[in-house]
């Protein structure tokens, strides 16, 4: 025994070191990084009879009076320990996992000897950085993880803090079986995300089989699914609980039949401080947005950029790296990964201190990048993360947040930059967790649509979002604004996109006073489309559907004091410039004219099919109108 567990424990601490260190580029380099990061599921195991002696040890009693089953063979074997299926005497299909035998000292040894090795490439590299420290924090994680109650309490922790989110599933733990060296939780029944990749990539024999095709776009739905919702988890960790997973690897994922997103392994959790969760929301932003000065300032409060450092340099590195950066929609068009090897090359060039969460959630996002490319080669992770950040700044009320808003849509002058709100508005209207915040429980949330911009207008979501008590970010923001940059950008060229939107919500208003005026006997109509000729766009003007079936109850919107208050707020200064006052009045003339022409069309349609059936009734009219 004693032979065996010296000739394995050389591989088994390599590969937990290996593996620590593949989350640290800023210390290892990119490319020695990824090649640790592959050596995950590669260890050899212990023989069971080992495995259901410590098994009883800890429990105190014989295996079968605590388990009616477990398998022959570990299911999984990791550095440090080795999983088993089984099950309990009531029934519950269960995950058993047994800390490898006489760890601990060895792991302290090792340790030591690791911090003198760093120590000594340290001098000779002559990096200012203390690579020791980095071997003290490694030594006191193993030797957590040494210990399987604190796994066991980490799992209630992060299945706690994200029980609010219902796509996130956690396994249940069975305290009752878990010790030092057993940690007994829930089995979780799911797909791997190699299992999935497997499918969506598998070829039948003849090449012709129609099944397996479905197979595998069925599969390709569920990988990309998995993505989407691993992003989204990232971001939940990242940006609301601040306890993030500390081992993101795919291993560590499963897709259940139930659609979420399932996590193993919790031996290491990282806790963020809030401090430094708004700054990475401030970064997410500024990187969208291409300020890279503000980018490095948020950098500094999350003590990354090491005081002393050239500050405009490091600027300037950033905008040559990155400034190339295409944009598709108000998102860069670009891969995560491309953006992460930018910013990792600066964090070496400039000694950067890479805090364990910052580099977490870009590996773990980098990564599901990875996974998605295998069932969306044009699969970008900032088109899947940035309706989130834009929902959280839009709704939760905080100096913090409301400080990040004000430096999307103000310039320093405090004036209104419109084109940023424009694109901010129109990649918020997509993301479905703020339809569901605005909307009524009655009406529907359409969560069948797919995720894209221009699914739904920015227009009805500022009105929406005005009335409702998520909307108190926004109102604060216009009462924040002055108001006459505010009508200077409405009446804008740039803005003439939000006009026209803005003409579809007030013709659903006039729709509906004809039709409530006119009586019930008048149908609804949703299926005819107006086109008006002569935009920029030539966009169609359908009728209402999900988030722009809207304003249903205008008249109180009409009659909402704060509403009242705002808009009154807006238009004080504009009175006191005749001109703006004559461009603000000539554009709402205009869009009055083109809502009423299309209010008509619409109760136009509805006469004709209440009368003439659908068959005869007129399907598409087009008008000639200039922008707003």
């Amino acid at each position: 025994l004693q032979d065996y567990q010296y000739a394995s424990y050389m591989p088994l601490l390599a590969d937990a070191v290996g593996q620590s260190l593949s989350t640290r580029p800023d210390i290892i380099g990119s490319d020695i990084s990824k090649a640790l990061s592959e050596l995950h599921d590669q260890i050899p195991p212990f023989p069971r009879s080992i495995a259901m002696k410590i098994i009883e040890e800890e429990l105190g009693s014989p295996v079968e009076s605590f388990f009616s089953f477990i398998s022959e063979e570990p299911v999984a074997a990791a550095s440090f320990g080795q999983v088993y299926r089984g099950s309990t005497l009531d029934g519950s299909i269960v995950a058993v996992k047994v800390q490898r035998p006489n760890l601990r000292h060895v792991v302290v040894r090792d340790i030591y000897i690791l911090r003198i090795g760093l120590g000594l490439l340290q001098k000779i590299a002559k990096r200012k950085s203390d690579l020791r420290l980095y071997a003290d924090e490694l030594g006191k994680g193993l030797v957590g993880e040494l210990d399987y109650t604190l796994e066991a309490a980490n799992a209630s922790e992060f299945q706690e803090s994200h029980s609010p989110f219902p796509f996130i599933h956690v396994p249940k733990v069975f305290r009752y079986l878990s010790r030092k060296r057993v940690l007994t939780m829930e089995w979780m029944v799911g797909e791997s995300p190699t299992d999935l990749i497997s499918l969506s990539t598998g070829s039948s024999v003849d090449g012709s089989s129609t099944h397996l095709d479905r197979q595998k776009l069925d599969a390709k739905w569920r990988l990309l699914d998995l993505v989407n919702k691993g992003v989204e988890a990232t971001l939940v960790q990242l940006l609301e609980t601040g306890i993030l997973h500390a081992d993101p690897h795919p291993g560590n994922l499963r897709y259940t039949s139930s659609g979420q997103i399932g996590f193993l392994d919790f031996g290491l959790l990282c806790r963020m401080e809030r401090k430094h969760q708004f700054a990475m929301l401030a970064s997410i932003v500024h990187i969208v947005n291409g300020d890279w000065q503000s980018l490095v300032h948020s950098l500094t409060e999350m003590d990354v950029v090491r005081p002393g450092t050239n500050t405009l340099r490091v600027t300037m590195d950033l905008e040559d790296a990155l400034g190339e950066v295409e944009f598709k929609d108000g998102i860069p068009d670009v891969k995560f990964s491309r953006v992460l090897g930018k910013i990792w090359s600066i964090a070496l060039k400039y000694h950067f201190r890479m805090p364990p969460y910052y580099t977490l959630v870009l590996r773990s996002l980098a990564s599901l990048e990875g996974l998605a490319i295998a069932g969306d080669p044009h699969f970008k992770t900032f088109e899947a993360a940035y309706p989130f950040v834009i929902q959280k700044l839009l709704t939760e009320n905080s100096v913090a947040t409301r400080k990040i808003l004000h430096s999307v849509v103000f310039n320093k002058k405090k004036e209104f930059q419109w084109q940023r709100l424009s694109l901010f508005l129109r990649v918020g209207a997509t993301r479905k967790g703020l339809q569901q915040v605005i909307a009524p429980k009655t009406e529907t949330t359409l969560d069948y649509l797919p995720n894209r911009v221009g699914v739904f207008d920015a227009a009805n979501l500022v009105l929406r979002l005005l009335r409702t008590n998520n909307g108190v970010v926004l109102r604060r923001l216009l009462m924040t604004a002055d108001g006459a940059s505010l009508i200077r950008a409405f009446v804008s060229k740039e803005a003439s996109f939000f006009r026209h939107e803005l003409c579809r919500v007030i013709a659903d208003a006039l729709y509906q006073w004809m039709c409530e005026a006119l009586g019930r006997g008048i149908p609804v109509t949703r299926s005819s489309q107006l086109r008006v000729a002569g935009g920029s766009d030539n966009r169609e003007l359908e009728p209402s559907s999900g988030l722009s079936a809207t304003i249903y109850d205008y008249q109180s919107f009409l009659k909402d004091r704060r509403l009242k208050v705002i808009f009154s707020k807006i238009l004080d200064p504009v009175r006191r410039d005749p001109v703006l006052m004559l461009r603000l009045c000539w554009a709402a003339f205009v869009m009055l004219v083109k809502a009423s022409a299309l209010a008509c069309q619409r109760m136009l349609v509805s006469l004709s099919e209440a009368y003439l059936g659908p068959v005869l009734a007129p399907k598409r009219f087009a008008i000639s109108a200039s922008n707003s």
